[in-house]
């Protein structure tokens, strides 16, 4: 990629000190934490810088005019970064990685786009709520012990996925060690995103066999699951399954091909749970350490959903607090942390930054998100950020926690729903009391969520 800037002096885009030959800016990094090491390179050169490895050049960009500029679909589109396009021998064509230019993409989206509508949420919410109360009976039986937060909410959001798209139970909450699918899962992504870093050119034939077996066996779990279900069609509202096996019986036009359905199962498996266990994460991370803000959000639950044990579909988004506290948790951390765009013709960025079709940058969404815009302490968490007045006032392309345009997360509102609906379960059932020695660090892998963070949930006195 080439990206030049025509200032005065025909200036060159900042990079990191010591670079080094052939290696490029290395000094000062690590490997576990590409993220957090280009957050603080953001802070420090500016809102557009590059970094070098390996030869590979990326332009990283967090400066919302450029952003605003980068969500024109006229101009822009989304391209594969190397940590997504890292992915496809996974999830092939799927919707998160396939080419937009892949014919697949657009019949998917097309069919699926209805899934995600207001009327498909309210056949998910039911189920959505057993999962939530699985999650609190496991919780209860926790009490005084303190629970890994990104391990339970990962149960919970993977079954949560794997029973409204597919009608499959991972049995998440009965088993001591996770579903053999989950760990050829984990691993297979931990593999894919190690492929991209210096070290991936270090991975011995054994670590490369592992990998091709585990991908072999998700595909094969997944075929099982489709060959089930085309023997024994669903009766009822239909899941994301049905919706593309239905379409393949009748001949739609937007039908996808077999192998097509097995990379978009596996894509909504990823994709669905890794995201939204994040936030939750991060959320209860946050509110455990602001008792004004846990508080507050206890007692929005308590009015607004009452004595019920179940809330209606209609009461979820009534929670209009505990929807900041998630909206910022997303500002602060957001769990898909960057996307890239690339030109579809020559261009040229706010008159300085001239981009030949098939440039492209990659937009580091938390840097975006700590922009000055946001105020003098963006990195406090504050969820009235997000009151209606405060959000009119801010510009429209400094918020992308679920990216933009026309590939954004097709998921976004069943997201939404899930994670409210859980936190407003958890809040009105419980007290939330963290170590008060532990201090937030951030795991990086496909997703961005807290690492070693715990806490005790215990019933609180007028809910025992």
């Amino acid at each position: 990629m080439s990206v030049d800037l025509l200032t005065s002096g025909d200036i060159a885009i900042p990079h990191p000190r010591r670079r080094v030959p052939l290696l490029g800016d290395v000094l000062g990094v690590h490997v576990r934490t590409p993220l957090q090491d280009s957050m603080r390179m953001a802070a420090e050169l500016g809102p557009i810088f590059e970094r070098k490895v390996l030869g590979r050049r990326f332009v990283l960009v967090s400066d919302p005019d450029i952003v605003a500029e980068l969500s024109d679909e006229s101009r822009f589109r989304k391209h594969l970064a190397p940590a997504v396009a890292a992915l496809r021998p996974i999830a092939g064509d799927g919707l998160f990685t396939a080419f937009s230019d892949e014919p697949n993409w657009q019949r998917a989206h097309n069919l699926l786009a209805p899934a995600f509508t207001k009327p498909a949420m309210r056949s998910y919410h039911e189920i959505m709520t057993d999962v939530a109360e699985e999650l609190t009976a496991h919780l209860d039986s926790s009490a005084r012990t303190p629970v890994d937060v990104s391990s339970a909410m990962t149960k919970l959001t993977l079954e949560t996925i794997g029973r409204t798209g597919f009608s499959f139970r991972f049995d998440s909450f009965d088993r001591d060690r996770p579903h053999p699918f989950v760990e050829a899962m984990v691993r297979a992504l931990g593999h894919a995103q190690r492929d991209v870093t210096p070290m991936g050119r270090f991975v011995g034939r054994r670590a490369r066999a592992r990998h091709a077996a585990d991908v072999a066996y998700l595909g094969e779990v997944v075929d099982e699951v489709i060959r089930v279900r085309r023997e024994r069609p669903q009766d009822g509202p239909s899941d994301l399954l049905e919706i593309m096996l239905r379409a393949q019986r009748e001949l739609d036009p937007e039908r996808v091909d077999e192998v097509n359905i097995r990379h978009q199962v596996i894509t909504f498996l990823v994709a669905g749970h890794e995201t939204t266990s994040g936030a939750l994460s991060f959320a209860l991370y946050y509110l455990s350490r602001h008792p004004e803000a846990l508080a507050r959000a206890q007692a929005e639950v308590d009015e607004v959903w009452g004595a019920h044990d179940r809330p209606a579909f209609e009461q979820v988004p009534k929670l209009r607090y505990v929807r900041r506290v998630l909206d910022e948790s997303l500002r602060l951390w957001p769990t898909a942390p960057a996307y890239a765009r690339e030109a579809r013709a020559d261009t040229t960025l706010l008159g300085r930054h001239r981009m030949s079709a098939g440039d492209w940058m990659l937009v580091l969404i938390p840097a975006l998100h700590r922009d000055p815009v946001w105020g003098e302490h963006a990195d406090a968490f504050d969820p009235d950020r997000f009151l209606s007045e405060r959000v009119r006032a801010r510009p429209a392309h400094v918020y992308k926690p679920f990216g933009t345009g026309e590939r954004a997360c097709i998921g976004r509102q069943f997201a939404l729903h899930e994670a409210v609906l859980v936190l407003g379960t958890l809040l009105r059932r419980y007290d939330l009391h963290a170590d008060p020695d532990y201090r937030l660090r951030v795991q990086e892998r496909l997703t961005l969520m807290p690492k070693g963070f715990t806490l005790e949930f215990t019933r609180r006195a007028d809910r025992a």
